[in-house]
């Protein structure tokens, strides 16, 4: 996956899980990875996260995963 920020840009991170608030409606990606060698966790929105296709270069082409999932995500509901 590509997190399309210029700092990530240059980064490789690897998909650990979708969260979502469901009382404020946030959601947030984790994803693992950074310069090569490295493991550390982060969380990005998102409209950041792309898939490794879009990336050519330096830049970031199309519509992220939040705009064109490729992965239905699923949601676990609270019972009511």
């Amino acid at each position: 996956m590509v997190v399309n920020s210029p700092k990530e840009l240059r980064q490789q991170w690897v998909f650990v899980a979708h969260g979502r608030n469901e009382e404020t409606g946030d959601e947030w990606i984790e994803v693992r990875g950074g310069r090569p060698g490295e493991g550390r966790g982060r969380s990005f929105r998102p409209e950041l996260i792309y898939p490794l296709t879009a990336k050519h270069g330096s830049h970031v082409t199309g519509r992220s995963l939040h705009d064109a999932p490729q992965l239905l995500l699923n949601v676990r509901r609270r019972p009511r």
